[in-house]
């Protein structure tokens, strides 16, 4: 794995194999394998949006949308496809198109920052050392101040501190903050020893190696493992009050100054199509069908249903403290500062109060009444 100043998240893939994927795929990312607004649809320009408003988003231009990792079905990825497919960019009559992103965080916030992109998916956590190293994006929704992030034990692991001088599997590095979960448990950390695996998540049942621990998506590799037969225990840092994020998206900071109307609408178009895709397994079955059409034939339409239904269920189980859907919270902010210090990933001389200043709330309260995404647009 090609390690960059930031420590980034490879965003849950499931085989090696789409992971080298990846690589060839970000080379296109910007000049193809894209859809505009609207592909397949019959939505109305304009029919959710006044005169005056429409005029303002049509004046943003082309947005690119560029996803967190493929157009796998995770929250912050099949809400904007369906956004595109079910009509609502046109409705609100903004010009977006969608570009899959290689799971390289680090490389998605440059993309941001240069302008290639214009909104992507990019942790809070992700967005901090961005910022830490000179990276100038802005945080403009969360879902949840939950993660993905988890450790996996077989089930004669019935605490964390039984993994004292165990093997534990990562995929190129454990996550702060499954780190922060474990020593929190108290795991003595020097005691274990650290062991890069593939993407085959069988070789925590199978003990390859002595493995006993395995790092790993709560919505893919749990799942993974479930349908091929094999119980293991999931540790979730957000059950030890571990600070991380799902759904997080970031803009470029100059567009966004530029066309705020555009950015707020994205975002309530966004939303809209999460409740959407959320509201039913019928309309999930709809939305995922819209994401594995844009994929290809190999699209796992089964398992990416399961990592829709598994983040959304996290995100109802966790839901942002005195937020709405999309709303940041400062203090979680806060304490990603305080982890990322804790284990030297950004300087002591970032402040929470800096990286507080990199994130704002302004699009999603211009959105939300009630604390619902407001829809129509005025």
């Amino acid at each position: 794995m090609q390690h960059s100043t930031m420590q980034h998240r490879t965003t849950r893939r499931t085989t090696a194999a789409l992971a080298a994927l990846a690589t060839a795929v970000v080379a296109l990312a910007l000049t193809g394998c894209s859809t505009g607004s609207s592909a397949g649809t019959t939505s109305s320009e304009g029919s959710a949006i006044s005169a005056e408003r429409c005029k303002e988003n049509k004046d943003a231009g082309t947005i690119t949308y560029l996803s967190g990792y493929q157009y796998q079905s995770s929250a912050s990825i099949l809400e904007y496809i369906a956004a595109d497919e079910l009509g609502y960019f046109k409705d609100l009559c903004l010009d977006v198109t969608l570009k899959p992103g290689s799971g390289d965080t680090a490389q998605n916030t440059k993309l941001l920052a240069s302008g290639q992109a214009t909104v992507s998916a990019v942790a809070e956590q992700d967005l901090i050392q961005a910022r830490a190293n000179g990276i100038d994006i802005t945080g403009i929704s969360s879902y949840s101040n939950a993660g993905l992030d988890v450790l996996m034990t077989n089930e004669d692991i019935t605490e964390l501190p039984q993994l004292d001088g165990q093997v534990v599997g990562h995929k190129g590095y454990v996550p702060a903050s499954v780190r922060a979960m474990m020593e929190k448990a108290g795991v003595e950390w020097d005691s274990l020893t650290l062991v890069k695996e593939g993407y085959d998540p069988s070789v925590l049942p199978r003990k390859q190696n002595g493995l006993e621990a395995l790092t790993g998506f709560v919505s893919n590799e749990p799942n993974l493992l479930k349908a091929a037969g094999d119980d293991v225990t999931v540790w979730q840092p957000v059950d030890y009050d571990i600070p991380s994020s799902i759904g997080a998206m970031a803009v470029n900071p100059a567009f966004a100054k530029a066309h705020p109307t555009a950015v707020e609408d994205v975002l309530r178009a966004a939303l809209h199509a999460y409740d959407f895709c959320s509201a039913s397994e019928a309309k999930t079955k709809q939305c995922v069908g819209y994401a594995a059409k844009l994929s290809g034939a190999t699209y796992d339409t089964a398992q990416n249903t399961k990592i829709w239904t598994t983040e959304t269920k996290v995100i109802a189980d966790n839901p942002t403290p005195d937020q709405p859907l999309g709303g940041i919270d400062p203090e979680n902010v806060t304490k990603l500062v305080d982890m990322l210090h804790q284990f030297d990933i950004v300087k002591r001389s970032v402040t929470a109060d800096d990286a507080k200043s990199w994130f704002t709330n302004e699009y999603i309260d211009a959105i939300t009444k009630d604390g619902e995404t407001v829809w129509p647009a005025p």
